[in-house]
């Protein structure tokens, strides 16, 4: 019995032993096939990431340019006719609001062509540079504009608090009458 089943492992390893040598040559192939697959697929999702990031932007610039402000005013309408206070008939408010706008239009604007000619040149200077100057120059005029519509927000809601006390004292007459 222990004859034959020497002869039958031996039978086995003489057919197992190539196979066992095919299969390793096969798992090599694989892993080599496995390797340019993966680095193929990093080249393609760089180029699909490359061709994505332009449209994506302006997608953004589309929407913020062409969407947004129709939002802004279909919102604005819809608050206005929701509104039941009668509107007040103030000049003061829209001429300050107008001016004020123009004013931080024309700062923009002014700031705008200061950054575009000196960030054209020391991009040709040096790219990194220009970026960290870009972002610094950004955050500056964010800063300042945010300053200003702060300011603007405030005095509009002491202007709109008032109104508001005035409103509440009204109602508080007009219930005290019923009761």
């Amino acid at each position: 019995m222990k004859a034959q089943v020497n002869r039958v492992g031996d039978l086995a390893s003489e057919k197992v032993g190539p196979m066992a040598s095919q299969a390793r040559d096969a798992a090599g192939h694989a892993r080599d096939a496995a390797a340019y697959a993966r680095g193929s697929a990093g080249d393609k999702i760089y180029v699909a990431r490359e061709w994505a990031a332009p449209k994506l932007d302006a997608a953004a610039h589309s929407f913020e340019e062409q969407i947004a402000p129709k939002v802004s005013a279909l919102l604005s309408q819809a608050a206005s006719r929701v509104d039941p206070r009668p509107p007040v008939r103030s000049r003061k408010w829209p001429m300050l609001l107008l001016f004020t706008g123009l004013a931080v239009g024309a700062v923009g604007f002014a700031l705008y062509r200061k950054n575009s000619e000196q960030w054209t040149d020391a991009m040709k200077e040096n790219a990194a540079g220009a970026s960290r100057w870009a972002t610094d120059k950004a955050r500056a005029t964010s800063e300042k504009v945010s300053d200003l519509t702060d300011e603007a927000a405030s005095k509009v809601e002491a202007k709109a608090g008032k109104l508001g006390d005035k409103a509440e004292h009204k109602a508080d007459q007009a219930s005290r009458k019923l009761s």
